[in-house]
């Protein structure tokens, strides 16, 4: 284990990080929310990964020997190391390491296919795969012609023979040839734990690209900043209430929009990851229970299965439990249910664009005394901007704001901190999506007289039905109430 004595802390504020900068400047990255906490918090659990648990002084000095080691093995500013793999603690140091050397994290979706994963492959042009042996299948059929020349692998050892002969044995070809294939902490036994400066020149460089669905046509790449992930971090830690004291469990995938960012945020308050591979019932309320667990994220479906898979009817969470949720409207039905269960849930919006959530139902203290039902249906609502990222409308065709009115219907538009940087090499879709200087969601939605939003629907999914518009929104809701 590195002991992290008093000269080591000072390496970490006396090294000549931003030379060249104003005295009163420093450029905002997330990775510094890794170095405050290794410094307050080092002797603190920072992670736990089933049978593993790591210090914030221990995961600190294991992100540094990822970060030395990726460098040592020819990874350079601006390339682009993907990730595919559940959540674990080496995700989260990912998180931190690819980018400490200037490169850019890809973290892709498990749940696509080999034709998806091999396009984002290629698209994105990575150099590196830290990847988890169950994947491999997909590696193996999507890899062709890609650029990689490192496959990582997650856990002990590589995947079994038979994958591993579909790999070529040492990994499998691609446009280069031969690909360099070994374990992760084989590739951590090169690095260096010691701190070192980041390869940051402008707080707009890229930290992320993360894919979208691509439900309508091939996925896009969306950029992230260390600026963007930086404030998006600070806002989850503010509108989620939490502190160095707080257990996160982890849900939510890693891959979701870098854990619609939490992978920085839970860290920047120097509180404790439980990580969480497949989101399975038992092991969702075991974790609970042992943990001490304070906050979680999940979409509607996971909080569906909370309720449903409760160990009694009467289940109560052993200590209070802060749930943020996205990803989908929440009936007012099942934000009922789960504050039945001695939870308090935080409704959020967002998409991929906006480094997950850019929205949160603000909850006010003047709403305190009113019924569950109408409780349920405040919360229900998308709400107003994050603390950073405030700019949010509603607009009709010609960017005309529509009436706050409740009733009027336009499109969701947002703009600020909370953007992304862009879709990575199409310029024409960026400019598309960010015409008259808004990011257009494509989601439609009313503006409350109380300047809360509520989701209506996306405009390709409207249903007509004898001349009348139909939200699939008020229908899901339906079906929920039954």
């Amino acid at each position: 284990m590195l002991e992290l004595d008093r000269p080591t802390f000072q390496k970490l504020w006396a090294r000549d990080q931003w030379a060249g900068l104003p005295v009163n400047r420093t450029l905002l990255s997330p990775l510094a929310f890794m170095e405050r906490s290794v410094h307050v918090y080092g002797d603190k659990d920072a992670v736990v990964d089933g049978a593993r648990r790591y210090t914030y002084e221990q995961l600190g000095a294991r992100v540094y020997r990822l970060a030395s080691a990726l460098r040592l093995a020819g990874i350079e500013k601006g390339d682009r190391v993907a990730l595919l793999a559940y959540n674990s603690d080496e995700a989260l140091e990912a998180h931190f390491g690819v980018p400490q050397i200037g490169a850019v994290l890809v973290a892709i979706n498990i749940r696509l296919s080999a034709d998806e994963i091999g396009y984002i492959l290629s698209h994105c042009g990575a150099k590196a795969i830290v990847a988890h042996p169950d994947f491999a299948p997909l590696i193996a059929a999507g890899i062709a012609g890609s650029n990689l020349e490192h496959l990582i692998w997650i856990g002990d050892s590589p995947p079994s023979d038979v994958v591993a002969r579909s790999l070529n044995a040492q990994g499998t070809l691609n446009a280069h040839g031969s690909l360099n294939a070994r374990t992760y902490e084989q590739l951590l036994a090169t690095g260096s734990p010691e701190p070192f400066n980041l390869a940051i020149d402008d707080e707009d460089d890229t930290i992320s690209i993360n894919y979208t669905s691509g439900t309508t046509g091939r996925p896009k790449g969306v950029m992230y900043t260390h600026r963007g992930a930086y404030l998006n971090a600070l806002g989850e830690v503010y509108h989620s209430g939490m502190t160095g004291d707080s257990v996160y469990l982890w849900t939510l995938p890693m891959f979701h929009c870098n854990g619609w960012c939490y992978t920085w945020a839970v860290t920047a308050a120097g509180a404790r990851h439980i990580a969480l591979p497949k989101g399975e019932p038992k092991a969702i309320f075991d974790l609970i229970e042992r943990e001490g667990v304070t906050h979680l994220c999940g979409a509607p479906t996971v909080l569906v299965m909370i309720a449903n898979e409760a160990p009694s009817k009467d289940y109560m969470f052993p200590r209070p439990l802060r749930i943020v949720t996205a990803g989908a409207p929440p009936p007012p039905t099942v934000i009922a249910r789960i504050e039945s269960m001695g939870a308090n849930l935080t409704h959020a919006y967002g998409l991929t664009e906006t480094y997950g959530p850019h929205t949160v139902s603000e909850w006010q203290g003047k709403w305190n005394g009113v019924g569950a039902e109408e409780r349920a249906r405040l919360k229900a609502r998308q709400g107003v901007g994050f603390i950073h990222a405030p700019e949010l409308r509603v607009v009709d065709e010609q960017m005309n704001d529509v009436p706050a009115d409740g009733t009027a219907m336009g499109e969701v538009v947002m703009r600020g901190n909370n953007v992304m940087k862009g879709y990575f090499n199409d310029q024409a879709a960026t400019d598309k999506a960010f015409r008259g200087g808004w990011f257009h969601s494509g989601d439609l939605g009313v503006m409350h007289p109380d300047g809360y939003i509520e989701l209506r629907d996306r405009a390709k999914d409207i249903i007509i039905s004898g001349g009348e518009n139909i939200s699939t929104i008020e229908v899901e809701r339906a079906v929920y109430a039954h």
